[in-house]
């Protein structure tokens, strides 16, 4: 498990997440990602399934924390550690 602090607080159902953890995946939030079309969707719907925030959530989060965001999860969904911004 890893835990990023957002750069910006973001809310959903008057719920804010400043900071989220995130598990190692499993084949059904994998399975979530084929639930919506496009790449980019696919991997932030799997990513909002191993911190569990739902999705409308997810897409609030800013440009700017996606790329620790994905450097921290690399290992967890069974990827080589990113070198995004390296």
């Amino acid at each position: 498990m890893t835990t990023i602090t957002l750069s910006a607080p973001v809310e959903h159902s008057g719920k804010a997440y400043s900071e989220l953890t995130f598990r190692e995946a499993t084949i059904g939030d994998l399975i979530m990602g084929d639930a919506v079309t496009g790449e980019l969707t696919k991997t932030m719907a799997v990513l909002a399934s191993i911190s569990d925030v739902p999705l409308p959530a997810f897409k609030k989060i800013k440009a700017r924390d996606l790329n620790a965001i994905m450097k921290a999860t690399a290992d967890l969904l069974g990827n080589e550690p990113s070198t995004i911004g390296d």
